[in-house]
């Protein structure tokens, strides 16, 4: 459920090429991975599935923040200005990354559907301890997971950051946005329908 690239994992896949506070972003990330899969393994998961309303509401969001995100990676890949391009590569500070990163995980309905719902729901079939030891097995590969990508993607940045290769991996993550986008369209077309 955490390693498909998605906004989340895109930006923090950015982060470490660009060597720019990627381990606060694979730390926040984490750390709000928990949080949300705590929430659905011990209950959340059934409330939200319980509330028809409100897991349209979250799919609405996710189909527009998807796509949104979907178009920002196919105009950064074909940028053509040196502006753009110098702009797109800037280094942010903290605050702005941190930002950043929340802006992709809380906004980002995909990761409420994945870790509270289906995660939740999976959680939720098991009685106490094997509840737990199913949740700090998720948390964990969810650690392993961001800094592993961070890191990775760090060490690799010479490559990763090649003009060519950066947009490959635009167009890559677009897609990616835009086929996640209209398979949640496609979930929600069918429920009322």
């Amino acid at each position: 459920m955490i390693i498909p690239i998605g906004a989340q994992n895109a930006y923090v896949l950015n982060q470490g090429i660009k060597r720019n506070h990627h381990l606060t972003t694979a730390t926040l990330c984490s750390t709000l991975d928990i949080l949300f899969i705590s929430l659905g393994v011990f209950g959340g998961g059934a409330l939200l599935s319980r509330n028809e309303a409100l897991l349209t509401l979250v799919t609405l969001g996710g189909i527009a923040f998807l796509s949104y995100y979907g178009y920002l990676s196919l105009k950064s890949a074909f940028s053509t200005s040196d502006d753009e391009l110098e702009l797109n590569s800037s280094v942010k500070g903290r605050k702005a990354v941190i930002l950043g990163a929340l802006a992709v995980t809380v906004l980002n309905p995909h990761v409420y559907l994945d870790t509270i719902v289906v995660l939740g729901s999976i959680g939720g079939q098991f009685e106490h301890d094997d509840r737990i030891a199913f949740a700090l097995g998720t948390m964990i590969a969810s650690i392993a997971w961001f800094f592993g990508l961070s890191i990775t993607a760090a060490k690799a940045a010479p490559t990763l950051s090649k003009p060519s290769v950066k947009k490959a991996i635009d167009i890559i993550v677009a897609l990616i946005m835009f086929a996640i986008s209209a398979s949640l369209a496609k979930e929600l077309w069918l429920q009322y329908m």
